[in-house]
């Protein structure tokens, strides 16, 4: 049979075995982080978050459309991402089957048998390694971009090397052209495609200019790092001239907003189409192929016309609100966000002597463009500025950890205000760079994939989150001893080994491939920096990221398959030596096997996510236990994205307004909360626009204390009209001002009972006003703290105030907790809390908020939902744990079963515990300081046996914990210090409610782990 029909018919077996591996393992709703938010503005074609994701949006609308029910969209759409992950895996088994043939020089009907079970035998295991790899299956199984951008960079790359084929033949050059096109439509998924610009950019090169020297191969580079800027750059260029021709239209003719963008991009497309028939008449082939190409691309970034259609009728989510060209560039450009520093510029100790200035125009309220200036960023004194910058964030807990990373000394400069300061050195910086940004950032998740992981826990030292070999000397050498490990650790399915055997297998085809084809090695290997290492220096990561990164450099693993498998052909020689050539290739095929089959055993229980529904459970909780016509203060992406999620797609509780606390500060944000989304009526927000956008606008609002006119507190609402005034005497150099931190804010007896905030029954407890003070501390209150403040002024008492979490109203003084006050207006609401009119103190031991046990009680008995976690099946890694904040769920089931126990109530006490163990069972959650208050209720309730249970295994934990690192020597013993004390800190809590009570043979029994 052929090379080229195999080819075909084992890459299409090695697709099915992709296919079915992801279809398998999807989650069957939302997963968590960007997953709910891009299902939710997929099915009702929203506007996500910058920069933007609309062919994403659209193919993944296409999938939802087979849904039978609005329950079966994500579940659709995680299984159209499993299936693009397994187009990823086809493409690059005929990538690799492709470089293996150029490896022998040969052409497809030229392979002779022997040849062909190796190479394709080596596409089979590269493809294979990578459809097993942890990131990529990671990635492979959610709604996320990173699947759609991860098959295209696969399918461009296929492409190329099929030009390479194609190069003599006639209409060769068709593989350009659609490869740009796909260039394209990738812009509008994720931009890491356009990494791939270079390897092509040399495959091409190779192939046009076969004899060049090597000395010149600056020339491609060149060409090629030119055109990949030119890629990126290209669609907000062309937003930018949009807009621009818009602005003429709207101001000039009292032409329709975004009529400048239809004649931009007509008469770019117009244009180029006139060329590209001219090139075409005069026979000039290369710039006829090159305009073609520039039409497609720009015609594929098209899809980008989505977001301003989209934007600007104002759907629920609809974020920055890119309704017009300006705004889109804004959108684009990502500079909501930021950019860190890159060739030179501030560290965190660089003195700032000004504000950056971002010039634009706006549409005003009468629909004309209008000019403003707005500061996005410090301007540094460039005496403290410094070359390769990457501790550049002043953020105190980064600067602790760049001090951490770097045994920090660095070197005194004088600014110009003629202060000294200290700033790191370059070989400071340098040392962060490789300590922390390669190593722990990139190298760290290279080798999960080729090596081994330490646990599915995010990284906090040697204890959790680092590769791992399995091979027990190699890996005490830096992660301490391997032998009796506690259980937990074990057992943890992220503790995957693979025994180096897919990076020794990488290293033979890398080296291999560097002897016996150096030019595609170069391309490969262009591909494998350009996508790993160069994004480790654009992104300038910060210190204690909030999640793992590695899927940000996915690209840089399917390359090193791509050696994995080429790794199978030096062993095929090799045996090929002492036996005959067919037999050498099969065995060399079916030991490599081996590699593959390891990965696929380690990872499955790890990247198995069937049965799992915690992100919708998550969104279900947050809005099953608020009263109608709420308004629910969120405050990052994993307690919002599930609540959009649940509303939009599901159509569950549309009546609760969410609003997230990151995005407040954010005009168009603002103006939302302005207006009815599903249900929910408008937020009753009083300040006008003119205070937070367009030009004079003030985002934030400095407190200076002046006396009351009457001697009285400043109400709330005498406070908003202070700020919300355009007198000049309400202004301070021509600022709006706070005029008090003691704020009172009247209670409106009526409308709590009307509302449900308090129980008729518990009405005696309403205070007629209740009083916040903003800490001495804060200087000011940015908008988005105004806006709430706003709220609590002129709700009325009408609309019920959720919070997901309880320290967000610090700040307003909702919650106080200092060395002299602890208290707290919240009433805790299961997964939330409630703010009410009325004072509790915060109990330090068991948490903050008034408990009512009866409708706590029914909430949390009855009502809350787990995601099927309570299933061993069903996996459970530490993201889940954290998002879930099981920990916060464990400290209400314990603050509920004690106050219960305070009532008399023991038998529901026990039920309340034993439901907490039920539905976060430790085998699942792993054994916290939480745990303690559970058995100290049992005790307490009489349920001895029980709490003997749960206390034997509790001290047997995390005595396994504290005795494994007492084995620790030297250095790695001092690294383990913190989470030594944390599990004797729990030891010890166990221990003196066992004193308490008289339990003296647990006290003695937990004496010896101290």
């Amino acid at each position: 049979m052929q090379f080229r029909k195999l080819n075909t018919i084992v890459g299409w077996a090695v697709f099915v075995i992709a296919a079915i591996t992801y279809l398998l393992t999807i989650e069957p709703t939302a997963s968590l982080w960007d997953c709910p938010e891009f299902i939710a503005t997929s099915y009702k074609l929203e506007v996500g978050h910058p920069p933007g994701t609309p062919f994403f949006f659209l193919i993944n609308r296409f999938a939802a459309m087979f849904a039978p029910d609005p329950t079966w969209v994500a579940a659709l759409i995680n299984g159209f991402s499993a299936l693009q992950s397994a187009f990823t895996i086809l493409f690059l088994f005929w990538s690799i089957s492709h470089l293996g043939r150029r490896i022998y020089r040969k052409r497809a009907d030229e392979m002779g048998k022997d040849e062909t079970i190796a190479v394709l035998g080596a596409a089979a295991i590269g493809s294979l390694a990578y459809t097993f790899s942890d990131t990529f299956w990671f990635s492979a199984v959610e709604a996320e971009v990173y699947a759609l951008s991860s098959l295209f960079t696969a399918l461009v790359f296929w492409a190329i090397l099929k030009w390479e084929d194609a190069y003599e033949k006639d209409g060769g050059n068709r593989w350009i052209i659609l490869i740009a096109y796909l260039m394209g439509l990738s812009i509008g998924a994720h931009i890491l495609n356009l990494l791939a610009i270079p390897a092509i950019a040399f495959i091409f090169y190779f192939k046009k200019y076969p004899n060049r020297k090597k000395t010149d191969l600056w020339k491609p580079a060149l060409a090629s790092l030119l055109l990949l800027g030119f890629s990126i750059k290209l669609n907000p260029w062309l937003v930018g001239v949009s807009a621009f021709i818009d602005r003429i239209f709207v101001n000039n003719f009292d032409m329709p907003v975004n009529s400048g963008v239809i004649f931009t991009v007509s008469a770019v497309l117009v244009i180029i189409g006139y060329f590209v028939w001219r090139t075409h008449k005069q026979g000039k082939v290369l710039l006829n192929t090159g305009l073609l190409s520039l039409g497609l691309m720009i015609l594929g970034m098209t899809t980008y016309g989505i977001v301003l259609i989209r934007a600007s009728v104002n759907p629920p989510m609809n974020s920055n609100h890119p309704a017009d060209p300006y705004t889109l560039e804004r959108f684009l450009n990502r500079e909501q966000y930021g950019a860190p520093p890159l060739v030179k510029g501030q560290t965190f100790a660089s003195t700032p002597i000004g504000n950056n200035e971002s010039s634009t125009y706006v549409l005003d309220d009468n629909g004309k463009y209008v000019y403003t200036e707005t500061a996005i960023d410090y301007k540094y004194d460039p005496a403290t500025e410094v070359f390769f910058p990457r501790m550049h964030s002043d953020k105190e807990s980064h600067i602790r950890e760049y001090k951490n990373w770097t045994d920090f000394k660095g070197k005194q400069v004088l600014n110009s205000k003629g202060e000294y300061v200290t700033i790191p050195t370059f070989a400071e910086n340098l040392k962060f760079f490789f300590g922390y940004q390669v190593n722990n950032m990139y190298w760290r998740y290279f080798l999960w994939n080729f090596v081994g992981r330490q646990s599915d826990i995010q990284y906090d030292g040697i204890t959790n989150g680092n590769w791992l070999s399995g091979i027990p000397f190699i890996d005490a050498l830096y992660l301490g001893p391997q032998d009796n490990l506690p259980s937990e650790m074990a057992a943890n399915k992220g503790r995957n080994k693979y025994y180096f055997l897919p990076f020794i297998l990488g290293l033979l085809g890398l080296f291999f491939h560097l002897k016996r084809d150096g030019r595609n090695f170069t391309v490969v290997m262009m591909l494998f920096l350009l996508t790993g290492l160069a994004i480790i220096v654009y992104l300038n990561q910060k210190p204690l990221e909030p999640r793992e990164r590695d899927y940000a450099y996915a690209g840089s693993f399917y390359a090193f398959a791509i050696w994995v498998g080429l790794g199978v052909l030096p062993i095929y020689e090799w045996i090929r030596k002492k036996l005959n050539a067919r037999m050498a290739a099969i065995v060399a095929v079916a030991a490599s096997t081996s590699v593959p089959v390891l990965m696929a055993t380690q990872n499955w229980d790890d990247h198995d996510r069937s049965g799992r529904t915690i992100a919708r459970d998550m969104g279900y909780n947050y809005l099953n236990s608020t009263l109608p016509n709420s308004i629910l203060f969120n405050h990052g992406d994993n307690d919002t994205f599930p609540v959009w999620y649940i509303q939009e797609v599901e159509g569950y509780r549309t009546d609760v307004r969410p609003m997230n606390t990151s995005y407040i500060t954010g005009d168009w944000y603002i103006d939302q909360m302005r207006v009815k989304a599903n249900d929910s009526e408008p937020l009753p927000i009083t300040i006008p626009r003119s205070k937070y956008r367009g030009p004079g606008a003030n985002l934030v609002f400095p407190i200076v204390e002046i006396p009351h006119p009457n001697g009285g507190v400043w109400t709330a609402k005498e406070v908003m009209a202070v700020v919300n005034s355009d007198n000049a005497g309400t202004k301070v150099e021509g600022y709006d001002f706070i005029p008090t931190r003691r704020i009172a804010i009247p209670v409106n007896k009526e409308n709590v009972l009307k509302s449900g905030i308090v129980k008729p029954e518990m009405a005696h407890m309403i205070e007629d006003t209740i009083y916040v003070t903003i800490p001495a501390s804060k200087r000011s209150l940015h908008i988005g703290e105004l806006v709430q403040l706003d709220l609590l002024a002129n709700s009325d008492w009408l609309r019920p105030i959720y919070t997901t979490g309880s320290t967000s109203f610090l700040d307003l003084g909702l919650v106080v907790a200092n060395k002299n006050e602890k208290y707290s207006y919240l009433q805790q609401n299961g997964a939330n809390a409630l703010v009410v009119p009325f004072k509790t103190p915060i109990d330090e031991r068991m948490g903050i908020g008034y408990l009512d046990t009866e409708s706590l009680y029914d909430e949390m008995m009855n009502n809350l939902r787990f995601g099927n976690i309570d299933n061993p099946k069903v996996y459970v890694d530490s993201f889940v744990e954290n998002s879930l904040q099981a920990a916060r769920f464990r400290e209400t089931y314990g603050r509920l079963a004690h106050k219960l126990l305070q009532q008399g109530d023991s038998v529901r006490a026990i039920e309340v515990v034993d439901k907490s163990l039920e539905m976060l069972p430790p085998a699942q959650l792993r054994y916290d300081q939480y745990i303690v208050p559970m058995i100290e209720a049992y005790w307490l309730a009489g349920a001895t046996e029980k709490g003997d249970k749960l206390a034997d295994d509790f001290i047997r934990v995390q005595g396994e914990y504290v005795e494994y690192f007492y084995s620790f020597k030297g250095r790695q013993a001092e690294a383990v210090d913190n989470a030594l004390l944390d599990k004797q800190r729990n030891l010890y809590d166990l221990s003196e409610v066992a004193r308490k009570m008289g339990k003296t043979d647990y006290y003695d029994k937990i004496k010896k782990y101290f």
